[in-house]
């Protein structure tokens, strides 16, 4: 980590900067990419496109139908909130990110009322 010498540290620093997000959003946020990571055949930069998608089926899979309202309590209800708390933790020097990384590329990668509500893949039921 850059200049702060421990994970609370950072997370001061963050909420001193924006309070907006539960300090367990951010926690979910890292937790998701390593998800992502464990799926790939090798580590690699994440698009903030793949990381909300990881966001999606992490929160799913480890929330269920509760995902939106334990998203929700930490103040998730977006993708571009997903963008905003990677950005805080590019910021801290907990995540690196390349030249051409944009908080935009968060915006609109998917509806959360569609994905976490409508679209909650239930085992055994086929979506036509």
């Amino acid at each position: 980590m850059s200049d702060f010498a421990t994970l609370e540290e950072a997370f001061q620093r963050i909420g001193r900067q924006d309070d907006r997000y539960h300090e367990r959003g951010y926690l979910f946020v890292l937790a998701a990419l390593e998800y992502a990571q464990g799926k790939l055949p090798a580590r690699r930069h994440l698009s903030g496109g793949e990381l909300a998608w990881a966001c999606r089926d992490f929160a799913r899979e480890q929330f269920g139908l509760l995902a939106p309202t334990v998203l929700g309590h930490w103040g998730i209800a977006s993708t571009e909130d997903l963008g905003r708390i990677v950005f805080a933790l590019i910021d801290v020097g907990l995540l690196a990110s390349q030249p051409t990384d944009k908080l935009e590329d968060f915006e609109r990668v998917y509806d959360f009322a569609e994905e976490f509500r409508a679209g909650y893949p239930w085992p055994g039921v086929e979506r036509g």
